[in-house]
């Protein structure tokens, strides 16, 4: 059903069966999105945004003459990634630096959660017993066609938006396309037969939902973890504080002298694999996986979380051990095929190296330049899979934030 109401007649990458359309949206999102030079390219834009949630934290954390203030990480985390993603689909922020942390962007935030993140099913009840559809059962089916038609008017209006802009600009030199919304949209001027309007959205849908949800998740998951052991925590400042420093903020060329930062990111995606189950794959033949034989045209779910919590294949596989990973160093392919956090093959995910950027970058920054108390530790640190596609926490991470003394000069609060 998720396939039918929201893949865009399944012109989705996630769900566009293998063949020319699957490579040509590969081909694409890789080249114009996830390329070495592609992520070189916007690396400053995701830095103006890092520098926006710290001077943000900084003004909430010394609101009313007090310095530390609880926070939502859920809502400051989730409006950066999504500000990110914005402004890699469209070239403008979905949150201004004005209403970061204020009532107003939480109310925006939440609309673009009502819109986009209301509902992730992948597989539901229905999917297993389809006579449940006849009967409407528990208004599946009716509350994702009107989901459906929101995505919809929110994707027209910034086309529409788009689209005005070219019409009034006269300008012949504004011929680059900055964007990835203005690079589709002139390709659909050349091949309006492939680049239809569903085609386009459809890029757009899995950049905002698959780029936001799983990554501030993971930055959730990894700030609980560092608080509830003190002593990675710890760890992780020295590392940073020795190689970066504190005049200056964290960037993604530090990212690569700061192993343990990975180590520590590592161990959260395995304890806690932001798509558990993975994405469902489909056999298009007969084959054997695992010594099973799995007939053509079958649903296969592999699950990531059972996979990295195996204690045949893990060492204290329940212990959050960010050091384990920096043992494993030079082990094949997925740690020998036993750490899939983004699956593998061609159907991996291709965004995986912007992904793992942007946590660093954040994690580290945070790290860097706050200290942190939890608040309600042991309630916020459990688990919820609730059939979605993503691993959510039970609860959101509210958390003390405190600015590092003598950390924050002129130029990071200027």
């Amino acid at each position: 059903m998720a396939g039918d109401k929201f893949s865009f007649n399944y012109t989705a990458v996630v769900w566009a069966p293998y063949g020319y359309l699957w490579r040509a949206l590969r081909r694409l999102t890789v080249i114009e999105l996830f390329s070495s030079n592609s992520l070189q390219k916007s690396s400053a834009m995701r830095s103006e945004e890092i520098g926006l949630l710290i001077r943000g934290l900084l003004k909430a954390s010394n609101k009313n003459g007090t310095s530390g203030a609880k926070v939502n990480s859920s809502s400051w985390v989730f409006t950066f990634v999504f500000n990110v993603m914005m402004r890699t689909g469209t070239g403008k922020r979905c949150v201004s630096e004005e209403d970061i942390g204020t009532e107003k962007g939480k109310q925006i935030i939440e609309e673009i959660r009502g819109i986009f993140f209301a509902t992730l099913l992948v597989m539901n009840v229905c999917d297993f017993f389809p006579v449940l559809k006849w009967f409407g059962y528990k208004g599946i089916e009716k509350g994702m066609v009107s989901l459906h038609k929101k995505r919809n008017e929110f994707l027209n209006n910034l086309f529409d938006e788009f689209r005005q802009k070219k019409v009034i600009s006269t300008d012949r030199n504004m011929e680059k396309k900055s964007t990835l919304v203005e690079t589709l949209l002139s390709l659909q001027e050349s091949e309006p037969e492939f680049y239809t309007d569903d085609f386009i959205k459809s890029v757009i849908t899995v950049l905002f939902i698959a780029g936001t949800e799983t990554t501030s998740m993971t930055i959730q998951w990894a700030m609980g973890l560092l608080l509830a052991h003190p002593e990675a925590f710890h760890k992780l400042r020295a590392e940073i504080d020795s190689k970066v420093g504190y005049e200056r903020l964290l960037n993604e060329s530090d990212l690569t002298n700061l192993p343990y930062l990975q180590c520590v990111i590592n161990e959260t995606l395995r304890l806690y694999p932001p798509v558990p189950f993975l994405l469902p794959h489909y056999s298009l033949e007969d084959c054997t996986v695992g010594g099973y034989d799995i007939p053509k045209h079958t649903i296969l779910m592999v699950n990531a979380w059972a996979i990295h919590r195996d204690p045949k294949l893990w060492d204290e596989p329940e212990k959050f051990k960010p050091e384990r990973f920096g043992d494993m160093e030079g082990e094949n392919e997925g740690f020998n095929y036993k750490f899939v956090p983004f699956g593998m093959g061609r159907r991996a995910c291709p965004g995986a190296t912007m992904g793992l950027r942007t946590v660093s970058l954040v994690l580290g920054s945070l790290v860097q330049w706050f200290d942190w108390e939890s608040v309600e530790l042991e309630e916020n640190l459990d688990a919820r899979y609730d059939s979605r596609i993503t691993l959510n926490k039970g609860k959101p991470l509210e958390v003390i934030c405190i600015p590092r003394k003598n950390v924050f000069d002129s130029s990071i609060s200027s």
